[in-house]
């Protein structure tokens, strides 16, 4: 599990600081929210997240999960591909989010919906925050908000 917030060489070096297993308790609209994800290296060439969430009240019943590899596209280009347990599929490249840390790590994607992003920086107090936000005219709209320790 990485220590620093230090990217790495390479082709997957932005992904150095995220490598290990995270988790974060938030509150939601839906309820409580616990999220565990789980990124390891998968051969020389891509990372790989597993990753959990727990919905509403004691947990819910059912789990919403995300299978997801990072890894340089044709063009060689940092990108991911997610697949969730719903059916959704979705795909993006590495971008720049300077508006919300000079070492943030960030990946933007089209979406049915319009463009969005994740964006992953280091926590002052340790671990990390992952947010989720969708554009819009006006900037950046804020959907999920998390700050993941170790775990």
């Amino acid at each position: 599990m990485a220590t620093a917030w230090k990217k790495g060489r390479g082709k997957l070096g932005p992904m150095a600081p995220l490598l290990g297993r995270w988790m974060a308790r938030a509150d939601s609209p839906m309820g409580p929210v616990v999220c565990v994800r789980d990124y390891q290296k998968f051969g020389d060439g891509y990372v790989r997240l597993e990753a959990e969430w727990r919905i509403g009240a004691k947990g819910a019943d059912k789990p919403y999960r995300e299978v997801c590899l990072f890894g340089p596209d044709k063009d060689g280009v940092l990108t991911f591909w997610s697949y969730t347990n719903d059916g959704k599929k979705s795909s993006g490249r590495l971008s720049e989010a300077p508006d919300i840390h000079k070492q943030a790590v960030c990946f933007e994607a089209q979406m049915d919906a319009g463009v969005a992003r994740q964006v992953f920086w280091p926590a002052d107090s340790g671990g990390m925050h992952w947010v989720v936000e969708a554009r819009t005219k006006k900037g950046w709209r804020r959907m999920a908000d998390h700050h993941y320790r170790p775990a």
